[in-house]
Order: structure tokens, then sequence, then C-alpha cells
């Protein structure tokens, strides 16, 4: 079982910065693919960006493409979302995703059904 632990979300004027970060509670978290969604009041959860077990594979949506950057550490078992010039739009819960399965092509896994574990997702608001 593998628990994920989001933090770093808060309150932010637009075109602000902030960074998230993902604790993944087990070593085997290192080998695994992993993503961030957000989900805001009223709407989907939809893909934000994915990574994968090495780190040489990312993936963002268009929608944050340029200002938002998938990264991780996986001595310290951490996943992060360093997110640049923030827009109102972006208000959502961020949440922190691990897929087990690895015979799927990180680059193409942008579907919540592609994912594993999921933390308790991290509260972003930016103010216009």
């Amino acid at each position: 079982q593998v628990q994920l632990v989001e933090s770093g979300g808060g309150l932010v004027q637009a075109g602000g910065s902030l960074t998230l970060s993902c604790a993944a509670s087990t070593r085997t978290s290192r080998l695994a693919d992993m993503a961030w969604f957000r989900q805001a009041p009223g709407k989907e959860r939809e893909f934000v960006a994915a990574i994968s077990w090495s780190g040489g594979v990312t993936r963002h949506a268009d929608s944050v493409k340029g200002r938002f950057t998938i990264s991780r550490a996986n001595a310290k078992n951490m996943v992060y979302l360093q997110m640049n010039s923030l827009k109102p739009e972006d208000t959502a819960v961020y949440y922190c995703a691990l897929t087990e399965r690895d015979y799927i092509d990180v680059y193409h896994a942008t579907k919540s059904s592609d994912y594993d574990y999921w933390g308790q997702g991290t509260q972003v608001t930016v103010s216009s």
C-alpha cells in the first residue's frame, strides 16, 4: 500500500508562483510513474502533468505547458510541481497520483483510471 501526501498549496495572486510537493510512503515509489491532476469546483478531475519513474519522460497538459514543471527526487521519495505565472483558472484541488502498472506509457497516461493511488489533495487558490 502506498500513501501519498501533498503539501504546498495556498492562496496566491495571479502571476505568482507555488511549488507543490508529494511525499510517497514507500521506496517502491521510486520505480513508479507519477502524475499531478487537479479538480475545480463543479468540474471533472483533469490531468496536469506526469513523470516517468526515472524522470526522463514528462508530459504537461497544454493548459499549463510553459508555466508548470513536474520533477521528482527519488532519493527523497518526492514529486514536485513548480507552478509559475498562475492564473485564476488554475484554482483547484491538486492531487498527486501513482501508477504501479509498468506497462503504461507515462506519456499517454493522462486519465485518472491510469493511476492506482491518490493523495488527499491540496488546495490552490489564485486570486485576480
